[in-house]
């Protein structure tokens, strides 16, 4: 098998739907196969699944693993060479998943493949983050970075410099749509469960990066990305949870980098910026 595609699902039924559909009518030129791995929904997504789609593998879970754990499963569970991880709320366009394909066969060092995310209001989304060194993160918690998105160094965390219109190397892709070399996760490994839902792909691509492969860009693939579908229906929990990861990250692989005190000092600042994001979250959504 050439390809697989992977897509976790929890309670995007429609997303899901329209991503399965697009997949169908614009098929990649290779043998493929499509697994869901549904985190029960309990919205219909397993029934529609079965009904609409009776070829895709189902993976119907009795509770929430997460997508960590949930892409692992679907890893676990594939046979291609290469593994397609796409959120549900997306949906490929023609020549998309090849184009994917012929630039990881085309760099054999490539671990993984990124494209272009383009929003329903036909804007490219910015989709390519550097790792969450000190320095970026400070320019991005202390908003200098908005001062001059331009620039590579107070804009480097979220990459506002970046183009998107060109091939180029990177840091972290969004795995909303993420090209995976089969040899790649047999060398690194799969996603960390510690990382249940946000920087699993962060820091699966800071351990490729650790063991030589690299992670690419690639402009020639577009794939419409509606954005936060799932997350979306538990936001407050969702910053909380995005912030109690980048620290995980942190400890994690910057322990031995810096001191004591910057640690805490950082932990604090990020906990104090997740209280105060999850309660404009929790107001906003009231």
């Amino acid at each position: 098998m050439d390809l697989s595609v992977i897509i976790v699902n929890w309670r995007t039924k429609d997303y899901l739907n329209h991503c399965l559909q697009s997949v169908r009518e614009n098929p990649p030129s290779a043998d493929y196969e499509v697994i869901v791995v549904d985190n029960a929904s309990g919205d219909g997504s397993t029934e529609m699944v079965s009904g609409e789609f009776p070829a895709v593998k189902l993976i119907s879970n009795s509770r929430n693993r997460g997508y960590a754990e949930g892409n692992n499963q679907g890893m676990e569970a594939s046979t291609g060479d290469y593994l397609l991880l796409l959120n549900p709320d997306t949906e490929v366009k023609p020549g998309a998943v090849d184009a994917l394909l012929r630039f990881g066969r085309e760099h054999a060092n490539a671990a993984a493949v990124g494209c272009r995310l383009i929003g329903p209001d036909g804007k490219v989304q910015n989709s390519c983050r550097s790792f969450p060194e000190p320095l970026p993160i400070l320019f991005e918690y202390t908003k200098l970075s908005r001062l001059a998105p331009a620039s590579k160094t107070l804009g480097a965390y979220r990459m506002t410099y970046f183009t998107y219109d060109k091939d180029s190397e990177v840091d972290q892709p969004m795995a909303s749509c993420l090209l995976l070399s089969r040899k790649a996760v047999d060398d690194v490994g799969m996603f960390d469960t510690d990382f249940p839902i946000f920087f699993n792909d962060v820091d699966w691509c800071y351990r490729a990066r650790k063991n030589s492969w690299k992670i690419y860009f690639t402009a020639s693939a577009e794939v419409l990305h509606h954005g936060g579908a799932g997350t979306s229906l538990a936001r407050p929990e969702m910053v909380a949870e995005s912030h109690k990861s980048l620290i995980r990250f942190y400890n994690k692989y910057y322990t031995r980098r810096f001191s004591r005190p910057f640690l805490v000092l950082f932990k604090w600042a990020v906990m104090s910026s997740s209280f105060i994001l999850s309660r404009k979250a929790s107001h906003a959504g009231k």
